[in-house]
């Protein structure tokens, strides 16, 4: 089982389909919804993510505030000292791809 493949993410895209199969969830929204579990995400380097959060003009603070972290650990981030994953990824990752506005 990959990574991708997780019984959570199985067990979600159930309940979504299950959701839009009556009616709760409309063909758009479920579309979106597939489009958000096959993002690809990948690493970023402390340089990339200081780029990043320089490029939308934010200081640590106001990105960490962004990505509901703690502006210490942008900074962590930032100097190498510790490496971004999770919703944190994805987030960094997605606004990388779209621009900030699509996480605010």
């Amino acid at each position: 089982m990959t990574k991708r493949d997780s019984r959570i993410l199985k067990e979600m895209h159930e309940t979504v389909s299950g959701l839009h199969n009556v009616g709760l969830i409309s063909k758009r929204r479920m579309s979106e919804f597939e489009a958000l579990c096959h993002l690809d995400v990948h690493e970023l380097s402390p340089l990339k993510i200081k780029a990043l959060r320089e490029h939308v003009h934010v200081s640590q603070a106001v990105f960490a505030a962004m990505l509901n972290t703690s502006p210490s650990t942008v900074q962590k981030w930032e100097s190498g000292d510790k490496k971004p994953s999770g919703p944190s990824l994805k987030l960094l990752n997605l606004i990388e791809r779209k621009g900030l506005d699509a996480v605010i």
